[in-house]
C-alpha cells in the first residue's frame, strides 16, 4: 500500500491500515527507541508512545520527509524526553574514551564466530548514547546525514564526528580480537572495504 493511501486510510478511521502502518515501522521504532532505552518494560511503553503520537500527529504530516524519516524523528524525541523525564539519561562526554574501558572484556576462545557478531552488537550498546544512537541510524537503519539530522536535531558535522569516533571505539576494543574471519565480520557491520 502506498504511504499516502495508508496516510488517508488512518485518517478516515481505517484501524487495519492503522495496524499495517505499525507492523511496517515497528522494527525502526523498537531499533531507535533500543538504542536510548535498555530495560524491556520501558522500551514497550515509549514504542507504545511513539505510535500514539504517530496516530495523534498524522494529520500534521505534509510528507516534506519520507514518512520513515518522520516517524523516526518522533521515536527519537519521544526517547530522549522519556530520558530527560525520568532522568535517566548519562550525560557523556563525546571525547570520553574513557567508555572503551568500560566495555566488556573479549577473549575469543569463548565465542564461536557466530557469537562474534552479536559480541559487536553487545559492544555497540556500551557505547555513549550519542554514538550508539548515530551509528544505528547510519549503518543499521540506512538513514543519510541529512536524514539523521532531520531526527536528532544534530549538525551533519556532528554526526560525521560522532559516526567516526564510534567506529574508531569499536575498533580499538575489536583489534585485540581481529582475524581474518573478525575482520571480515567488522567490516560487515561497518560497511567498509
Amino acid at each position: 500500500m502506498e504511504e499516502a493511501e495508508l496516510i488517508n486510510q488512518i485518517l478516515k478511521g481505517n484501524m487495519n491500515a492503522f495496524t499495517f502502518l505499525v507492523n511496517r515501522y515497528q522494527k525502526l521504532v523498537v531499533h531507535i527507541t533500543g538504542r536510548l532505552i535498555q530495560r524491556q518494560d520501558e522500551l514497550e511503553d515509549v514504542c507504545q508512545e511513539v505510535f500514539l503520537k504517530v496516530y495523534q500527529n498524522l494529520g500534521k504530516y505534509r510528507n516534506e520527509c519520507k514518512l520513515s524519516t518522520w516517524i523516526a524523528t518522533i521515536a527519537y524525541n519521544t526517547s530522549i524526553n522519556y530520558l530527560r523525564k525520568y532522568k535517566k539519561m548519562v550525560e557523556v562526554n563525546p571525547d570520553d574514551t574513557a567508555a572503551l574501558r568500560n566495555m566488556t572484556d573479549y577473549n575469543p576462545n569463548d565465542y564461536e564466530r557466530a557469537d562474534f557478531h552479536q559480541f559487536i552488537h553487545e559492544q555497540i550498546e556500551l557505547l555513549p548514547v550519542q554514538y550508539r544512537t548515530v551509528l544505528t541510524l547510519y549503518h543499521l537503519e540506512e538513514f543519510s546525514y541529512q536524514e539523521i539530522e532531520q531526527i536528532t536535531g544534530m549538525p551533519e558535522g556532528t554526526i560525521k564526528s560522532y559516526l567516526f569516533r564510534a567506529k574508531a571505539l569499536l575498533k580499538e576494543k575489536l583489534k585485540c580480537v581481529v582475524n581474518e574471519t573478525s575482520l571480515k565480520s567488522v567490516k560487515e557491520i561497518t560497511h567498509e572495504k
